[in-house]
């Protein structure tokens, strides 16, 4: 994680955002007076919502850290996708 002030980023900020696009790194922005702010891409920032969304219930985060755990392990099955648009109900 890179750090610059805020009157670095006002200079370049071009460039900047572009460097936490293709460098998929966040940068940290200074500033005199104030809390400082992170830059991050936007998919990242949805990924990590996302996460804090799923663990937010005990059960799904317990579901998810097991899952995780099986996969450390070696015990993972890796399974192709259903596309549910071409399968057909069992039922």
């Amino acid at each position: 994680m890179r750090t610059v002030s805020f009157t670095q980023l006002r200079q370049n900020l071009a460039a900047e955002l572009d460097s936490v696009i293709n460098d998929a790194e966040e940068v940290v922005v200074t500033r005199s007076g104030h809390e400082p702010v992170v830059i991050v891409p936007l998919a990242e920032y949805e990924a990590m919502k996302e996460s804090e969304y799923l663990l937010r219930n005990p059960a799904n985060a317990a579901a998810l850290r097991r899952s995780i755990a099986e996969h450390e392990q070696g015990d993972a099955v890796e399974r192709d996708l259903v596309d549910p648009a071409t399968s057909r109900d069992v039922a």
